[in-house]
């Protein structure tokens, strides 16, 4: 029978939930589980089955019609936007209620409500971090300044609570009934939630570790390995002069405390992986239109982060990929234009050091005054346990995050987190303006409401124009502020404003007749304004943008092929060096490793064996390397690939590369040879029954679920290629959520897929029916359909008023 797999991986999830709960008593009953009319059978259907065709929602203002293509991707067609978003959102908790909650109560921290204590230090982290702060924060903006958006956010909160009205425990998704609760009534306050969490997940800094490692090897190296602005940079908008005058900012004499050492960071996003966009105009493509490519990269998770779908009022139609939450298209198109992003990696994110007057910390030194702070309760319902209250101490900075009651394994104590995503802004309004844009001048106009978190923003329109605009809330600092901690009782180290918006970088219709970014630098180092981040982004981008330079007549087709990429520009460049500089005692060792690398033409295939042995010795080096640098016991920065692979080059008897365990004089010659011994040996381990290992089995990458515990419910293995700085980025758990190419013109043309399906039911065929589909490099046909089109339709639903 079609679903006896199914039931015996639930088995084993149910022993693998356990582990999702200190006491056993958090478990649900196994009758609830079992029950052969409520429990898990139930969720063993596809959503083909018996489907509703006829809905009652109440406040419905006329009849709405939804039709399922294929691959269960809806096509909703409304009289009204209040409409379209009311069933928006009963339409998408239909396929994923559970993932939307979830991820919800992840972001508010109340994750120990429903696993229970071993939440509790992470929910506490993600209040004190602020994120339903800023969320408040976002809701009181919206309602007094812009009604009409949050009237919108209603209607799709209406629409999510109708369909949760009407569940019975028997349709509850399987999560619900694993874990023994019941879902609570949507609001827009749980979409602003959503947002914040896109902007916790986007928005790193690197202000701990760069203040350590000053601090223990002075500013040479520091500014040597970790250069404002490298050479050979290929920045997002490239300018010889720009046409506005800049606001002139106010620098301090000493621009950073040379006495505070950090005993663990906060985590960091991972270097290489982020997301690619280009746009050509139709001077360049076959057709004479532009044509827009997008492959945001983020987690692999089941149900996957994307959602796609059409939306159509008569003014408009739209498709693209959704955000479960959030109101409208993320990424997608229109009748007239094209949009897509990728992250800007910008630094929003700064730490300042309080100075609390004693122990009571209601006061804290500014200026040579005690101020008054804020103290805030914080209540957790622990699930099998008494409530937990926490203390949380704002500043006018933002709050503590770490303090005497919450050290966290000794991360930065009394520092207080200031971020742009706390702060008033409608990221909301943005995408819902976006879905009805025209043409640039609207373009312009829907990303005048964002600001967090920064992003790349690209556009196409059917009119012929192609831009790209570097969008956000920038603060306004002095050249170097935010990349070391800051002294909190000192005016000087405030930021100074905001850049103006007309001031963020932007290209339109350039004369190279494209635009690319790929989470590299987003201007030339004439910008005026003083831009850092440590993790920009150095291959993938010059990778597109030589691709882009060199083609003509470009088609669909070669922009699937350019985000399918999978040649390692890192390694072309620092190969060649590696080999040659390997001794002759290493070149006997292995010597059959070496022919494989000598004969690699740098495309990391997920069936090569190369691209493992250069990652295997690169990973080598990199450890070797680092391992011998006294940190003290302090967690601490580390150059890339990109400025380690050119110090190599250029600087090879750099004083880093010298082991001060011995009484030689180490180069970079000897940590390549010392790197190599480390692969051979762990080649020869890992192919000690095989010949060979594959690398998509080296890099491993996989989908795991939502709550990694239940690995029934993921992927492994997936045999795909690429990897960090390629373009087709593709890690062990991150990589291309949602694969994009859109043609303009009379008749749009637009392909897409992502690593996933529809449905957020595992039981359902739907669930991850596109996981083959993406790792092999297809693409689904995702025109804009019209309302007529019913033909190979799954089936349809009409909503009607109550």
């Amino acid at each position: 029978m079609k679903y006896i797999g199914f039931f015996f991986s639930l088995l084993f999830s149910l022993l693998l939930a356990v582990g999702l709960s200190i006491n056993l008593g958090n478990l649900p009953p196994l009758a609830k589980i079992f029950d052969p009319f409520k429990g898990f059978w139930q969720n063993a259907y596809s959503e083909d089955y018996d489907p509703e065709t006829e809905v009652n929602i109440a406040g419905l203002q006329a009849e709405v019609e939804v039709t399922y293509d294929e691959n269960l991707i809806p096509h909703i067609f409304a009289e009204n936007e209040k409409d379209l978003y009311l069933v928006q959102g009963f339409t998408t908790a239909r396929h994923r209620l559970w993932q939307m909650e979830f991820q919800v109560l992840a972001a508010e921290g109340r994750l120990s409500e429903i696993v229970g204590e071993v939440a509790l230090n992470r929910d506490r982290e993600m209040r004190r971090k602020g994120l339903g702060f800023g969320a408040k924060n976002k809701l009181k903006y919206l309602k007094n300044n812009d009604p009409e958006t949050l009237q919108l956010m209603e209607a799709y909160a209406e629409g999510v609570n109708a369909y949760i009205a009407q569940l019975s425990q028997a349709e509850l998704p399987l999560e619900y009934k694993l874990l023994d609760y019941y879902p609570e009534p949507w609001s827009p306050y749980k979409t602003l939630l959503f947002l914040m969490n896109m902007a916790e997940t986007l928005s790193g800094d690197s202000d701990l570790a760069n203040t350590n490692f000053r601090n223990l090897f002075g500013s040479d190296w520091q500014n040597r390995l970790f250069p404002d602005y490298p050479q050979d940079v290929l920045p997002v908008v490239a300018k010889d002069d720009w046409d506005f005058i800049p606001i002139e900012v106010e620098e301090p004499d000493s621009t950073y405390i040379d006495s505070i050492k950090i005993s663990q960071l906060l985590p960091e996003k991972e270097p290489g992986l982020g997301s690619n966009n280009w746009v050509v105009s139709g001077e360049k493509t076959a057709s004479g239109f532009p044509i827009l490519a997008n492959d945001p990269h983020l987690a692999l998770n089941l149900p996957s982060l994307w959602f796609a779908a059409q939306l159509s009022t008569p003014e408009y139609t739209v498709k693209g990929a959704t955000l479960p939450g959030t109101l409208g298209v993320i990424i997608g198109f229109n009748e007239n234009l094209a949009w897509g992003m990728t992250n800007a990696d910008r630094d929003v994110k700064d730490w300042y050091k309080i100075t609390f007057k004693d122990s009571s910390r209601e006061e804290y030194l500014y200026n040579g005054q005690w101020i008054q702070s804020r103290r805030q309760l914080e209540i957790f319902s622990v699930k099998g346990q008494n409530d937990f209250v926490d203390t949380v101490i704002y500043t006018h900075y933002g709050p503590i995050v770490y303090d005497r009651n919450f050290k966290m394994k000794g991360k930065p104590v009394n520092f207080a987190l200031k971020w742009t995503a706390h702060g008033d802004s409608n990221e909301q309004k943005t995408f819902i303006h976006l879905n009805k844009a025209k043409g640039y001048p609207d373009f312009e106009e829907a990303l005048s409401h964002y600001a967090a978190p920064a992003q790349n923003f690209v556009f196409a329109s059917r009119n012929g124009d192609i831009g790209i605009k570097v969008q956000g809330k920038f603060p306004l600092k002095w050249r170097g502020q935010g990349k070391y901690l800051m002294d909190g009782s000192k005016p000087i180290y405030e930021w100074q404003g905001y850049i103006p918006g007309e001031h963020n970088a932007e290209e339109i219709n350039p004369e190279k007749h494209f635009v690319t970014s790929a989470n590299q630098h987003p201007v030339s180092d004439n910008y005026p304004y003083f831009v850092y981040n440590n993790n920009f982004e150095y291959f993938r981008n010059r990778r597109i943008s030589d691709q882009l330079l060199q083609q003509t007549s470009i088609t669909i087709d070669d922009m699937k092929a350019l985000q399918l990429d999978n040649y390692n520009l890192h390694a072309s460049e620092i190969l060649p060096l590696m080999l040659d500089s390997l001794n002759g005692e290493n070149k006997v060792l292995g010597e059959k490793w070496l022919a494989r690398l000598k004969a690699w033409d740098y495309d990391a295939a997920a069936d090569e064996m190369a691209p493992a042995l250069f990652q295997s010795w690169w990973d080598q080096i990199e450890r070797g390397l680092f391992a011998t640098w006294e940190a003290k016991g302090l967690p601490i920065s580390y150059p890339n690939k990109f400025n380690l692979a050119n110090s190599m080059k250029n600087e090879p008897n750099a004083d880093w590369f010298d082991d001060p365990q011995t009484n030689k004089l180490e180069g970079a010659t000897f940590w390549i040879n010392k790197g190599f011994s480390g692969m051979v040996g762990e080649m020869e381990a890992l192919t000690a029954e095989t010949d060979s290992i594959s690398w998509f089995s080296y890099k491993n990458t996989h989908i795991s679920h939502l709550i990694p515990n239940l690995t029934p419910f993921g992927r492994f293995n997936i045999p795909i290629g690429g990897g960090k700085g390629i373009v087709n980025a593709s890690a062990a758990d991150w990589g291309p959520g949602w694969r994009m190419i859109v043609e303009m013109g009379s008749e749009i043309k637009a392909v897409g897929v992502y690593p996933g399906g529809q449905s957020g039911n595992p039981g359902s065929k739907y669930y991850d029916n596109l996981v083959d589909a993406w790792a092999s490099g297809e693409y689904l046909t995702i025109g804009l359909r019209d309302r007529n089109k019913t033909s190979g339709d799954l089936f349809y639903t009409k909503f009607s008023a109550d």
